[in-house]
Parts: structure tokens; sequence; C-alpha cells
């Protein structure tokens, strides 16, 4: 899969993906990420991207044209396989769902929000998708972004070293994953459950969806609702 990030701070992504899973996937080939400056499509001399909005109201807003000239630029002639998505606070929320049903395309275009928010028209007539990261406002879209991709990219064969880790972790199957402890098995009188001490791994699969289930229940009951 290709990743393109559309954005009006390219070095952002820097930190993000130079590290981890999806730094060594970039690097084995398993996936591509590229990023765009924004102001590259603007033709003033102050590459202006931009501006007040209709009606009054506090903050600016990012103009539509160089959104639109950057994605058909990227897209020249975008297929199914191509998907666009804009990041933004009025988003539905994404989601591991959401993650996995992006993994089908061949390449995610990222646009990533500014200021008090982006012109309308893109998201009602050039992006596919809009999505929100959770119910807070952030002062750009380029955290959602990386956010996403590193979701994403998580699910794609041959990110992960076992390919099963993907579908053994919270949310997969509408909990949250159960608790885990390593050694010593007892930290300052802090002791790991005897069942996962035993060896039984019928019995510890069985203890591992009950706690599973508490945990979720006490944490996000939400998601058993």
């Amino acid at each position: 899969m290709k990743f393109h990030l559309v954005t009006i701070f390219p070095d952002f992504f820097d930190g993000p993906f130079r590290h981890g899973v999806v730094a060594r996937a970039a690097q084995a080939g398993a996936l591509a990420i590229q990023t765009y400056d924004l102001r590259t499509w603007t033709h003033d001399i102050h590459k202006t991207v931009d501006d007040r909005p209709f009606g009054g109201g506090e903050g600016m807003l990012m103009k539509c044209a160089p959104i639109f000239d950057a994605v058909e630029t990227i897209f020249p002639a975008k297929t199914a396989q191509q998907r666009v998505i804009l990041t933004s606070a009025q988003g539905r929320k994404f989601t591991q769902q959401v993650a996995r049903d992006l993994t089908q395309y061949d390449e995610l275009l990222i646009l990533c929000g500014r200021y008090e928010g982006v012109d309308e028209r893109v998201a009602e007539h050039l992006a596919d998708d809009e999505l929100s990261i959770g119910d807070y406002v952030l002062s750009g879209g380029e955290l959602a972004a990386a956010i996403i991709v590193d979701s994403v990219a998580r699910l794609l064969p041959g990110v992960l070293g076992n390919s099963d880790s993907a579908l053994n972790e919270s949310f997969e199957d509408g909990l949250l994953d159960c608790p885990q402890w390593t050694r010593p098995a007892d930290f300052r009188g802090w002791k790991v459950p005897e069942t996962l001490l035993g060896g039984n791994h019928a019995e510890i699969r069985k203890w591992r969806l009950q706690a599973a289930r508490e945990k979720t229940a006490r944490l996000r009951p939400d998601l058993l609702a």
C-alpha cells in the first residue's frame, strides 16, 4: 500500500515514521509513504493556503483550490483502489474496523486539515471519507494522519513480525485485550494470576476471555453495549 500525506508541514512526519514497525516495513518495501507540501499548489508570492470564512467568525479556513489541485495532481486518473481521506473533527470516528476496511485499497491520500477547518467543498466533492480520531480538537490533522497510517499499516501483510499479533488485540472481537504480565511472577507482592503459570492452555484461553470481558466492562462498557 502507498500512503500520500498532503500537509503544510511535511517535515512533521519525519519523526513518527522514522522508527518502529512502520519504518521497518517501509524499508522492506511492504508499504510506501510520501509527503507533499500543500503550498506547492499555490500561485501567489506568499503561498497562501488559507482565507477568511464567508459569514464571519474566528480564525481562517483552508482554501479549496490548492487542495483540489494537489489531489488531482497526485491522482490524475483516480481509480476505485485510490481513496481520499480528510482528517476532521467533524468526521466519523476512526476505529479498528475502519482501519481494517481501509486495507482493501492500494493507495490512501490523507489531507491534513489546519486552522479553523477546511472549505466544505473539499469534504463534499473531493474527499471519499472524513475521519476523526476522537471527540476532541487538535491544532491540525497531522497527528491524526500519523495515527491512521500507523493503525492501517500494521494490518498489512508483512508489516508485523507475527501476522497473528494484529488478530489478538483490543477491538478485534469487540473487547479490550486481556491483561498481560511478564517476569518476575512476584513483584513487590503483586503476583501474576496462578492460571497463567500453570501451562494449561485451554484454561488460560478461558481465563483470558473472562478477564477481557471484565476489563471491558470496567473501562469501556460502551463496547459491550
